[in-house]
């Protein structure tokens, strides 16, 4: 018996390491032991104690086992299901936390309405209370009140929450106008490959922001400048577009930012910074004036829109499973060049006409989606800045292209490492061939089978895996999904509601 549980053991260290993406030498080093010792461990030839295995999970960013609380969570999908009824789309995901970073700007009262309750929420609420924020969920949970305090301890800070978001990044922007020297642990999130901060820092220099780091730590000193032209992003990204909109919104005088994302979560904070009494101009545009303002300090009501790369997962859901499923309140703006697409494939599929968001201004619509007989795009499938196809909705395209007929090939060239946990598929029956690591050839139909796996370290490839079990006659195990606790609330739960079997469990 103890040999066999060193041999799962072992085997579920091996799997974390392999989606981290490290050798056994990587492990090795990090652990301050031998590349044959660590082999031994991934074999069940070593006895290891709790404190080896322990040190192991936290290298790993996996929790291998847990003592004394409730372990990490995983799923046991029994697929070859069809779904029906319809499911509602949540709110944005990156949109709140964008709101949450952005609430740091007010001195007085912010209520968000139906905030998506996932983990990454989580990990901000965990860093603002440790800073002095004090927040609550009102009315039933469904909306979040914050109140900041008059001043920000934030040598109280949770580091440990702090370094499981990347979305900590987007205080850089806030903090800046609040503080003249200030610490932030470095950021985390998926594991996507090197992404360096260094668009954040060029953009927020020429408010006066100066960065080191050093030890896991940003060391940050402000001397407020005002800008005295036109901030030039080198990067048309999210988070680098929300810092420097969160920076210009206590600037005292007009910043115009240039080469700016227009995605559906900078114009939700757009809306907000609006809502403040802030003054945008070019909202969905790449140029963006901010009227900013020295002090803000009001009772604010805001209504953060739905989330479009969760609208793509359901769509991807009924099109895996060969199901007839509607999707309610689907942003469709941020979906239009995917539904394109997918037309051009052969989808069937029929849409309401468009209604406003509880924001007042983004377009939603239901979309019935049936089975369909897809056909392989002619065109490759890659991103695009907006309103090109959204960079997050690629990984979908995967599964898609999986029950298609003919090959399609995905070409991720925004991170590292994302495309190679694609290839995931293939333990399920999928026939995907990694090119390099940004290129994906996926050769369809597929005959999925049942598997069981660790969840890939990306948010968005780890939903997908979940689609393909979902669709694969036999029972799947999908073990630790914290991450993607990260990005949906309670997905088994509301797939079930439409007719999947997905069960949550724990090891004992």
């Amino acid at each position: 018996m103890a040999d066999d549980y060193l041999v799962r053991i072992g085997k579920l260290i091996r799997d974390a390491r392999q989606h981290r993406g490290w050798t056994q030498t990587q492990l090795a080093e990090a652990l301050g032991t031998s590349q044959s010792a660590v082999n031994r461990i991934e074999r069940g030839n070593q006895n290891i104690s709790l404190e080896m295995i322990a040190r192991i999970g936290e290298a790993l960013d996996s929790e291998i086992v847990s003592l004394g609380y409730s372990g990490p969570m995983h799923l046991r999908v029994v697929g070859g299901r069809r779904l029906s009824g319809s499911i509602d789309v949540k709110t944005s995901k990156n949109a709140c936390v964008a709101l949450l970073c952005g609430s740091l700007l007010n001195k007085g009262r912010t209520v968000l309405r139906r905030v998506a309750r996932i983990e990454e929420v989580y990990r901000l609420l965990e860093v603002l209370n440790s800073i002095g924020v004090r927040t609550r969920w009102i009315n039933d949970g469904t909306d979040l009140e914050i109140v900041p305090p008059a001043s920000l301890d934030l040598d109280a800070m949770d580091a440990d929450a702090a370094r499981r978001t990347r979305s900590i990044i987007m205080f850089l922007g806030p903090l800046l106008h609040r503080m003249d020297h200030f610490r932030l642990p470095y950021a985390g999130g998926c594991d996507l490959g090197t992404r360096t901060i260094e668009p954040h820092m060029i953009a927020l220099r020429r408010f006066g922001l100066d960065i080191t780091a050093t030890e896991g730590i940003y060391h940050a000193v402000v001397e407020r400048t005002a800008p005295d032209r036109p901030i030039v992003l080198t990067e048309r990204g999210d988070t680098v577009t929300e810092n420097a909109l969160l920076a210009a919104a206590r600037n005292d005088g007009v910043t115009v930012i240039r080469n700016a994302s227009s995605n559906y979560m900078v114009q939700d904070l757009c809306f907000f910074l609006e809502a403040l009494g802030v003054r945008v101009e070019g909202i969905g545009t790449t140029t963006l004036t901010v009227h900013g303002m020295a002090d803000i300090d009001v009772d604010v009501d805001y209504s953060p829109s739905e989330d479009p790369v969760e609208a793509m997962s359901l769509l991807a859901a009924a099109v895996v499973t060969e199901s007839e499923l509607t999707i309610r309140r689907v942003p469709v703006e941020f979906l239009e060049i995917e539904l394109a697409v997918l037309e051009e494939m052969g989808l069937d599929h029929d849409r309401t006409a468009e209604y406003a968001a509880d924001n007042g201004r983004t377009r939603l619509i239901d979309l019935t989606v049936r089975p369909s007989k897809l056909e392989a795009p002619i065109d490759k499938i890659h991103p695009m800045p907006f309103p090109g196809l959204n960079i997050d909705n690629v990984p979908f395209f995967a599964a898609i292209a999986a029950v298609a007929q003919g090959q399609t090939l995905i070409h991720d060239w925004v991170y590292d490492n994302r495309a190679i946990y694609l290839t995931d598929l293939n333990r399920l029956g999928g026939r995907l061939q990694l090119l390099d690591p940004h290129r994906v050839l996926v050769e369809g139909p597929t005959r999925w089978r049942a598997a069981e796996m660790m969840c890939p370290p990306a948010l968005r490839p780890a939903v997908v895996v979940l689609l393909a079990m979902m669709a694969a006659e036999g029972t799947s195990v999908l073990r630790n999904v914290y991450v993607i606790n990260r990005g949906y609330e309670d997905l088994a739960e509301r797939l079930n509601s439409v007719g999947a079997q997905i069960e949550i469990f724990r090891d004992i």
